[in-house]
């Protein structure tokens, strides 16, 4: 571990240098790519620089009580900094071992997010309208930009389905463990009887494709255009500036019909069916590796329940780890941070275990 650490050191160092060459800086590209390098590296290298003072601390230590000239308030102050440096060291090596953990290829990633709401009608579009402003305010506190895709509004006010990309460093890192069926309770607005109600939204998260990635011939799609419209007639649009596109070889088909461009909606709609394929050329990859792997790369599948927001009670409830909180005003306001944590402490913990057991 310590050779690959030391390794990684050196090849921090070096980037930092380069970043410094003028030829490096004229050469954009380039630089961005070292960039992007040297920050992903940084918490490891300077996590394994804590490590090595804690170990020159202990060192230190152990040589001045070795020396057995201390009166006792000089050892007592030695043997303090090196049940420090101890401390330390135990800490900071399990903080190695995870940062030293395979990383997900798609964590720095901007991402595609698509409610659709579920059983339930009406509550069911009205929730997925409450999901959609606890993300895009998610997305705010961490200065994210979000831009909507597509939207089938309801009479109400809610959200047959809605898509919109989020973009922003480590926006998948965080985002994709929202992917799965959330289920809110509470009494609908629409209700007489004051009775609670069950219902259903599906949330899907999708690490935005690189062109370079994903390579679709032309003459595999359908392109229809249409005119925009929305509920009741609202926002109607009277050029045919929506596009529908129809992956001819998977039947996927992907819709946008938020810009009155037509050439922004095509754009928008290619990159919505790139992620579509590039999520679907990941999860054929993914069955051929091991359960413990397939933790990391994906974070339950879409049909699992993962989340209750319980509102008669101000409760949510995380299903995949156990995970209750009484704050969901909080969390309905954007406010995730805890759950998104608990998570990925979770999910690393597991990884961690498996790699120990392997």
């Amino acid at each position: 571990m310590f050779d690959k650490l030391d390794a990684v050191d050196v090849r921090f160092e070096e980037i930092a240098l380069r970043m410094t060459d003028p030829t490096v800086i004229s050469d954009t590209s380039l630089l961005t790519e070292l960039m992007k390098e040297h920050r992903q590296l940084e918490p490891l290298v300077m996590t394994y620089r804590d490590y090595k003072k804690a170990k020159s601390d202990m060192a230190g230590a152990l040589e001045m009580l070795d020396s057995g000239e201390l009166d006792e308030e000089l050892k007592e102050l030695a043997n303090e900094e090196l049940s420090e440096a101890k401390r330390r060291i135990e800490e900071l090596t399990d903080e190695l071992k995870i940062l030293l953990l395979p990383k997900d290829p798609n964590d720095e990633r901007n991402v595609i997010v698509e409610i659709r709401g579920g059983a339930g009608g009406e509550e069911s579009a009205l929730f997925a309208a409450s999901l959609y402003r606890m993300y895009t305010m998610y997305a705010e506190s961490r200065r994210w930009h979000v831009e909507l895709v597509g939207a089938n509004e309801t009479e109400l006010g809610g959200y047959k389905e809605i898509s919109f990309m989020i973009e922003g460093l480590g926006a998948y890192s965080r985002m994709k463990y929202e992917s799965g069926v959330h289920r809110v309770q509470r009494v609908p607005e629409t209700e007489t009887q004051g009775r609670i109600h069950t219902s259903t939204v599906t949330v899907a998260v999708l690490p935005e494709a690189e062109d370079v990635e994903i390579e679709i011939n032309p003459a595999d799609l359908q392109i229809d255009t249409y005119r925009a419209g929305g509920a009741g007639g609202q926002h109607v649009n009277k050029t045919e500036s929506a596009i529908r596109i129809t992956h001819l070889p998977t039947g996927l088909v992907v819709e946008c019909q938020d810009e009155r461009s037509q050439y922004k909606n095509k754009d928008k709609a290619m990159k919505v069916l790139r992620s579509r394929l590039y999520e679907q050329m990941m999860a054929e990859q993914n069955e051929a590796i091991a359960g413990e792997r397939r933790a990391q790369v994906g974070t339950g599948d879409r049909s699992e329940r993962i989340r209750t927001y319980n509102f008669p009670q101000g409760r949510m409830t995380d299903h995949r780890i156990g995970l209750t909180l009484y704050k969901l005003d909080q969390i309905m306001n954007g406010d995730i941070d805890e759950i998104v944590d608990a998570l990925i402490t979770h999910y690393r913990t597991e990884m961690l275990k498996s790699q120990e057991e392997t």
